[in-house]
């Protein structure tokens, strides 16, 4: 199985009721509902993680598997990791998973796109499990490359873009 791994730096601001202020300046399909505001600001490293797979007309290309990252406050201290669900589970043992409600593309062009999710699932009693929304905002790259590159041989290009 081929991966393609891309590196990927965004926030994420866990929403819960009236704490602070969520940006004003979002796109309208991911602000959150009246009522929520951030409580917590996060930071993520880490990658997209792609595998060659088909698409709907069968043809090779690459298909997203998970996100893999490390979080931390807005001092880079470490407080939890981000992977598939989407779940993010922090080091003081709290763990919320959710479920994208809306979306919006993100202004760099090489990034993945901004998400408000909803939380579908709670674990533990940790930060993370206050949260009501997440929204994931700032990306920085992430994208798989814009299409297979069936021409290429092998030594003609990196091994992290051939599908």
């Amino acid at each position: 199985m081929t991966r393609l791994m891309l590196a990927l730096t965004a926030a994420a601001a866990f929403a819960a009721p009236a704490f602070a202020e969520i940006p004003t300046d979002l796109p309208a399909p991911i602000k959150p509902p009246a009522g929520l505001a951030s409580y917590l600001d996060v930071q993520a490293t880490g990658v997209q993680i792609y595998v060659c797979g088909k698409n709907e007309a069968g043809a090779p290309a690459w298909t997203f598997k998970a996100p893999e990252a490390a979080l931390f406050d807005t001092n880079k201290k470490p407080l939890g990791k981000h992977y598939a669900g989407p779940t993010w589970e922090g080091l003081d043992g709290g763990k919320v998973v959710g479920a994208a409600k809306a979306s919006a593309p993100a202004p760099r062009g090489n990034a993945i796109a901004w998400l408000l999710l909803d939380i579908k699932s709670r674990e533990g009693s940790g930060m993370f499990t206050q949260a009501q929304a997440v929204l994931r905002i700032n990306t920085v790259g992430g994208l798989a490359p814009a299409q297979y590159l069936p021409t290429l041989q092998a030594q003609d290009a990196p091994s992290s873009q051939k599908c």
